[in-house]
């Protein structure tokens, strides 16, 4: 499954953000693949895709975080998935 992150870094917590992604930190947990990670041009959030089957997984690596970003993370899918379910259930 793909798990869409959207974070933010507090304002208080740049530097040591910005520490721990120079220092190798935002490297995901195991069980977790990195699709892509994108950042804004004024450092103020971002997004990075995963793919993983552990929840658990993805809740540890979020943890790693939570005190100096705010996190907000959903599950995707891609536009086949999204075109079967809605076909499915608006039968054009």
């Amino acid at each position: 499954m793909k798990f869409m992150t959207t974070w933010s870094v507090r304002p208080e917590a740049i530097q040591e953000a910005v520490n721990r992604f120079l220092s190798g930190q935002a490297a995901p947990v195991e069980g977790v693949s990195l699709l892509g990670r994108w950042h804004s041009v004024d450092l103020s959030h971002g997004y990075s895709l995963y793919e993983t089957g552990d929840a658990a997984a993805l809740y540890r690596g979020a943890a790693r975080w939570s005190d100096v970003m705010d996190l907000e993370t959903v599950l995707v899918v891609e536009d086949d998935v999204a075109g079967a379910a809605l076909a499915g259930i608006y039968k054009p």
